[in-house]
């Protein structure tokens, strides 16, 4: 496994290996790997001939007041855990490196990005399209790899992509969770003990939800009820959102009629933790 900061590096070895006729799979992470990314190189390296993984806690993509600067990072943990899913290459690059002095160009969306996380992180999608647009130019993947957790990161590439007539495979993989269901976040080291056992309602909320939609349950707002009266029973905490929209396009609607996205955001002490369902 190779191990470099630079972009000229990665291009370097990308052009090697299609020189070669092998294909290359994508895995853009921030770092602080744990299983659910672990299963996005796994799934990685039994579809294409080499992976490349990119760690970058991407400034852009965080707003005022939020966790840059605490986001959890652990190099030689990731350099472990790409190690173990046989990972090709890592891509671990400084801001400098990425953005450079007289940074002006960004790539944004609109529609898709304002509700859900959109509506609360308002500068946050900007910064994710523009850093996954130079990753995709850096690495010039054949597939890049996108977990269902951040449901809508997962829509919004894949409009990117399709808007931007970029020749790459989006892959939605599924949500890997705990024992108990939390899904895995780099995130859910926050929690104290107590804010980790109450953190189980987010999944326990979505099933209850889940249930209610396969017993018949048509309308958006009685769903979305149920939810957040269960959310609500745990104590410490404060709901950002609890939404029912359209897959993938995420429009507003009323009436549930598959395929649909039920996700919810909720601060679990200080904590703001996302999970959700797609029912197609």
């Amino acid at each position: 496994m190779e191990f470099t900061k630079k972009i000229d590096e990665v291009r370097k070895f990308v052009r090697q290996w299609k020189k070669e006729g092998l294909s290359v799979g994508f895995v853009p992470t921030m770092g602080y790997l744990h299983d659910g990314h672990k299963s996005l190189i796994e799934k990685a390296v039994k579809d294409n001939d080499k992976v490349v993984v990119s760690i970058f806690v991407n400034p852009m993509q965080f707003g005022e007041n939020e966790d840059f600067n605490d986001y959890p990072r652990d190099i030689e943990h990731d350099k472990k855990i790409c190690f173990d899913a046989k990972a090709d290459l890592i891509f671990n690059p400084d801001a400098s490196e990425m953005y450079g002095d007289n940074f002006y160009t960004f790539v944004d969306m609109n529609i898709i990005t304002k509700g859900l996380c959109g509506k609360s992180r308002p500068i946050h999608f900007r910064g994710v399209c523009t850093v996954v647009s130079k990753l995709f130019n850096i690495v010039n993947p054949d597939k890049a790899y996108f977990g269902q957790k951040d449901a809508q990161q997962l829509a919004v590439i894949k409009k990117m992509t399709e808007d931007l007539n970029m020749n790459i495979d989006i892959i939605g993989c599924p949500i890997i969770r705990e024992d108990d269901g939390l899904a895995k976040s780099s995130r859910n080291v926050y929690l104290n003990n107590e804010d980790r056992k109450a953190a189980t309602v987010l999944n326990k909320s979505l099933n209850i939800g889940k249930i209610s939609i396969n017993g018949g349950e048509k309308s958006v707002e009685k769903v979305k009820k149920i939810i957040e009266n269960e959310i609500l029973k745990e104590k410490n905490t404060k709901i950002d959102y609890v939404e029912i929209v359209k897959w993938p396009n995420l429009e507003p609607i009323d009436v549930i009629e598959k395929p649909i996205l039920a996700a919810i955001a909720v601060y679990i002490g200080k904590t703001r933790l996302i999970d959700n369902f797609i029912l197609e």
